[in-house]
């Protein structure tokens, strides 16, 4: 069982540069430290990522979403597909399988409602808690200023790092830091991605459990 997250640009025909989305989108898949074999850019404004640990797949996608809103009127749609993986291509968007199918066709649907994140699985339960529970986070995360999601960027790559070591790396004072990650609800986006990565080990022990 793999995670697949396949995402584009919203709106990325009002800048006339593509450079202003593709610089903050390769960093944000380079920085994830998944092999480049399993990320690809393609179109230039869509991409696809495989994520082998499954657990790691929301906390991906809230680093993408961050580094992509550091630059102001950007901002990212994706879909998280969680299955069986039965090819792999020479790059990840020639791979096939459950998660790539699921993945694919819920960029679709996120496009048609109007959302920008949501997940499918083969199960269904799961699938209705956990894209509630992206709705409500999405109210915050829809909405990071360039300060937020600059933020938010540096407290995911420095998990164990003080406010006061990220106030330093931003240039701004420590009580700026708290405020900043406390308009983004990072603390509660935190325990969305705890309880994601318990509710997908679950699902793991489960599918092991059907064999």
């Amino acid at each position: 069982m793999v995670s697949i997250i396949t995402g584009d640009i919203i709106r990325s025909k009002k800048f006339k540069n593509p450079e202003i989305w593709l610089t903050p989108l390769k960093e944000a898949l380079t920085k994830t430290g998944i092999d480049k074999k399993y990320w690809e850019i393609f179109r230039g404004d869509s991409f696809q990522i495989e994520i082998e640990s499954n657990q790691l797949a929301f906390n991906i996608a809230t680093y993408i979403k961050a580094c992509i809103k550091t630059v102001k009127g950007l901002d990212v749609r994706m879909a998280i597909g969680i299955g069986d993986k039965n090819f792999e291509g020479d790059e990840v968007t020639e791979s096939n399988g459950e998660a790539f199918q699921f993945s694919g066709e819920t960029l679709e649907e996120l496009k048609k409602e109007k959302t920008n994140l949501k997940l499918k699985s083969h199960n269904l339960i799961l699938n209705e808690e956990l894209n509630l529970y992206f709705k409500f986070a999405s109210i915050s995360m829809d909405n990071w200023s360039v300060s937020s999601a600059e933020t938010v960027k540096i407290a995911l790559e420095n998990s164990t790092a003080l406010q006061t070591e990220m106030a330093q790396t931003l240039g701004v004072s420590q009580d700026a830091v708290s405020k900043r990650l406390k308009r983004a609800h990072f603390n509660e986006i935190m325990e969305l991605d705890r309880m994601y990565s318990k509710k997908i080990t679950q699902l793991e022990l489960n599918l092991i459990k059907e064999k």
